[in-house]
């Protein structure tokens, strides 16, 4: 790590202050040309950790950047992962109040959830099914509370902005059915993703590492390096199998994933 315990209280101050006033900051990676994953990481860790301090309570974890046309956008070659909080769930079908988030925008995805803790290293894709409950369609609401690029240097965010970001995560709608793990082949679990009724997307599970399972495990494994684990009763969002889709004012979401289900939700 090369951030000092105040630049990263600074890091996180500011980016609980961009969420409540919806006005984002500059770069991390431009205020902090060295930072690293892990200087991220306890950014990351510190913003939860004031808001759990708030009277939030953690239901899970989301996965990000699972996909080889992400990865090789950031340069990177390996996923990231966020918390899941009580006030991001939304209902079905919900409508998403104006003015909540920043610049929202949608992913496609297959949530786990666990009936097993689940902690690493060395967890495999049985060892995820085992400790799986059940699976279910999930859209992931994306936010940006750091800037997208730098207006007057052009440069792009960075991987370690989006890791401070919580990974962009702001909220989790579940849908469809819940299937259990050994139910469907999730390599083809996938979805149709319209919005205001045109096809934005497609996609299948095994645009996800190849196996949705695979993000669960690797979570388990990272966690394992801070004595963490995945928890019984959790949420887990594998990871998108399509590219985010812009959801401005007015619109509505539904993402078709066949025999599964659908999932919805409106931005008013």
């Amino acid at each position: 790590m090369t951030l000092a315990a105040e630049e990263i209280a600074r890091a996180a101050a500011a980016l609980d202050e961009a969420e409540r006033t919806r006005a984002q900051i500059g770069l991390l990676s431009l205020r902090h040309p060295s930072m690293t994953m892990d200087d991220s990481y306890a950014v990351q860790s510190a913003w939860v950790g004031k808001k759990l301090a708030a009277g939030r309570r953690r239901i899970g974890w989301k996965i990000g950047l699972t996909s080889r046309a992400m990865q090789s956008a950031l340069g990177i070659d390996t996923p990231d992962s966020g918390v899941l909080l009580d006030d991001m769930l939304f209902d079905d079908g919900a409508t998403v109040p104006a003015g909540r988030f920043i610049q929202p925008r949608i992913e496609a995805e297959i949530a786990f959830i666990m009936k097993a803790p689940l902690k690493g290293p060395g967890i495999s894709v049985p060892d995820v099914l085992k400790a799986t409950d059940h699976v279910t369609p999930a859209l992931e609401i994306l936010d940006t509370r750091i800037l997208r690029a730098d207006p007057e240097t052009k440069k792009a965010r960075t991987i370690v902005d989006t890791i401070a970001d919580n990974a962009a995560n702001a909220g989790i709608v579940l849908g469809g059915q819940a299937i259990r793990p050994e139910g469907a082949d999730l390599r083809w679990m996938g979805a149709i993703v319209m919005r205001n009724g045109v096809v934005e997307e497609t996609g299948l599970g095994a645009g996800v590492l190849d196996h949705p399972a695979l993000g669960v495990a690797w979570l388990a494994d990272r966690l394992a390096v801070y004595g963490e684990g995945i928890e019984a009763g959790e949420i887990v969002l594998a990871g998108s199998f399509i590219r985010p889709i812009e959801a401005m004012p007015g619109s509505t979401i539904v993402a078709d994933y066949g025999p599964h289900g659908t999932v919805t939700c409106h931005f008013a």
